[in-house]
C-alpha cells in the first residue's frame, strides 16, 4: 500500500513536450509509472514517442482526464505559467497535482492555493519546488530517482529534495511505502502534517522519517500534531544547524529570524514529543534502523 500515489494511479504530464517534461516523463515510464498522456494546447492531437511508448498530447487537463481517466498530474512548466497550470488542474478536478517547478512567485502559489481552498480542496497539491512523490515498486511522479531504494514499510516526508534521496539510499535495504518531497518554499500545498496524518492512517507504514529545515514553524506545528495524533514511531532531521541567523540558505523559506526557526528550536520541539532527532542524515537513518530492527 502507499499514500496518494499507487500502482493504479494514471499520470499525465503538463509540459510533457518541453525539455524537462520530456526527460522526466521518460524516467517515470522507465520506473513503471502509468503515464497516460501529456498536456500542451499548442500540440494537442499529436503523440510523443518514448522508446516505443506513444503518448497522446491533449489540449487541456480536462480533455486528458476524460480520455484517459488520469487522476494525477505532474507539472513541468516555466514559473510564469505555473499558476495557470495548477488552476487548470484544480478546475478539472484532478485528485493529485505534483508541482515540480522551481522559482514560482510566492504570490502565485498563494493565489492558486487559495483558489484550491475555495474549490473545496478536491485536488491535493504537492509543491511547488519539490522532487515529487514516489511509492517504490508502484509509481513515481516527479524527479525522484527510481533506483535508489526498494519498497518497504517506512514513510518519508521531506522539505529537501537531496536529503530525500540520501535518506532513501541510507535505508534502501529496509525500503519505503511512500516518499514525499513537499518542497521548501514559504508557501506549499501539502505539509508535514498532511503526510504524517496519511502515514498514520496507512496500515502498511510502520514508522516515519520527517526531514525539516530552518525557517518558519512548520516543524514545531508538526511536533504538536505528532503529540496529539501519531502513534507510530517518528525520527527526524533538521537541515541547517550551522546556518547563520538572518541568512537565506537554499530554499526561500529557510531563513532564521532572531531565535525563531532555528534548527535547535525545532529539534527541541520534536524531542519534547518523543521524536528522536539525528544530528546528521546518517545518524537519523541509524535511529530508524534501530526502530525497524526491533519490530
Amino acid at each position: 500500500m502507499a499514500i496518494w500515489l499507487t500502482k493504479d494511479s494514471k499520470v499525465i504530464v503538463q509540459g510533457m513536450t518541453g525539455s524537462e517534461g520530456s526527460k522526466h516523463t521518460k524516467r517515470m515510464l522507465a520506473a513503471g509509472t502509468n503515464v497516460v498522456g501529456g498536456v500542451n494546447p499548442r500540440k494537442a492531437g499529436t503523440t510523443v514517442d518514448f522508446d516505443g511508448t506513444e503518448l497522446p498530447v491533449f489540449a487541456s487537463v480536462a480533455d486528458a482526464m476524460k480520455s484517459t481517466g488520469a487522476d494525477v498530474t505532474v507539472i513541468f512548466v516555466p514559473p510564469q505559467f505555473t499558476k495557470g497550470a495548477v488552476v487548470e488542474a484544480i478546475d478539472a478536478g484532478i485528485d493529485l497535482a505534483v508541482v515540480i517547478t522551481e522559482g514560482v512567485p510566492v504570490h502565485d502559489t498563494a493565489a492558486f492555493w487559495a483558489y484550491n481552498v475555495a474549490k473545496g480542496e478536491q485536488t491535493r497539491i504537492i509543491g511547488p519546488n519539490c522532487p515529487g512523490i514516489a511509492s517504490p515498486g508502484a509509481s513515481n511522479a516527479g524527479i525522484i530517482p527510481a533506483d535508489i531504494t526498494g519498497s518497504g514499510r517506512i514513510g518519508l516526508v521531506s522539505k529537501s529534495g537531496t536529503l530525500t534521496y540520501q535518506m532513501m539510499y541510507e535505508l534502501r535495504d529496509i525500503g519505503f511505502s511512500t516518499c514525499v518531497g513537499i518542497g521548501g518554499d514559504p508557501i506549499i500545498g501539502t505539509t508535514h502534517i498532511d503526510a504524517l496524518a496519511a502515514f498514520e492512517a496507512d496500515p502498511e507504514t510502520d514508522a516515519i522519517v520527517m526531514i525539516g529545515e530552518i525557517g518558519g514553524d512548520a516543524e514545531e506545528r508538526a511536533a504538536e500534531f505528532i503529540k496529539a495524533n501519531v502513534t507510530k514511531p517518528v525520527v527526524g532531521y533538521i537541515a541547517g544547524f550551522t546556518a547563520p541567523p538572518g541568512k537565506t540558505m537554499g530554499h526561500a523559506g529557510a531563513i532564521i529570524s532572531g531565535s525563531a526557526g532555528t534548527a535547535d528550536a525545532k529539534k527541541e520541539a520534536l524531542e519534547a514529543v518523543g521524536v528522536k532527532v539525528g544530528k546528521t542524515p546518517t545518524e537519523t537513518a541509524k535511529l530508524m534502523r534501530e526502530i525497524m530492527s526491533g519490530r
